[in-house]
């Protein structure tokens, strides 16, 4: 089974999180409709449309590797905190704002997303910051890290379309205010007595 983001009420109603009504995210179907999106890109926002719902597992490398820390669409500093695996819209907001940056930094490499592409692309991020060299020594053995046992990088085929539609998601539910429960099933309802 795999990692699901689940949009809910925040904050959580009693002992439970009460997901988003997936109205709240219909107009990512539309995206579904627009000429020459990827199939991929599609059936993610088609998903988003109908449940309110990132199948989150194929980006966490990814978005991990984006944002320098390890388990964020797991939302595991909650989880290690002993509180409930969720990311809160101001969580929700720095996601958004991490992919959006790189889909801004990478439309210079063109449309697919690769691991190579990637490399370049946060390389010459990191090259203009302060603490440049530190900086790229930290990606050099963060990229490494995510190499097989043979060396061969990870085999990542993203668009910069679908990373946008990934980035909307969380965006939307920071500018809401709905949270993001991470899980391998459904979140735990609210029950209203």
């Amino acid at each position: 089974m795999g990692l699901d983001n689940v949009a809910v009420h925040w904050p959580r109603t009693g002992r439970f999180y009460d997901p988003v009504a997936p109205a709240e995210f219909v107009d990512f179907g539309e995206i579904v409709d627009l000429p020459n999106i990827s199939a991929p890109t599609a059936a993610l926002a088609e998903l988003i449309a109908k449940t309110g719902t990132v199948r989150a597992t194929v980006y966490t490398e990814l978005v991990d590797l984006l944002l320098g820390l390890e388990g964020v669409l797991y939302a595991t500093d909650a989880a290690a905190e002993d509180e409930d695996p969720v990311i809160d819209p101001d969580g929700c907001g720095w996601i958004a704002d991490g992919i959006e940056r790189f889909v801004a930094g990478h439309r210079a490499y063109g449309e697919a997303v690769t691991f190579e592409s990637v490399s370049e692309v946060l390389g010459k991020l990191l090259a203009d910051g302060r603490l440049a060299e530190q900086q790229l020594r930290w990606l050099d053995g963060r990229l490494d890290a995510l190499r097989d046992e043979s060396g061969e990088p990870p085999q990542w085929n993203f668009t910069c379309a679908e990373l946008s539609v990934l980035a909307a998601f969380y965006r939307r539910c920071a500018d809401r205010g709905f949270a993001v429960y991470a899980e391998s099933a459904a979140p735990r309802r609210a029950t209203h007595s």
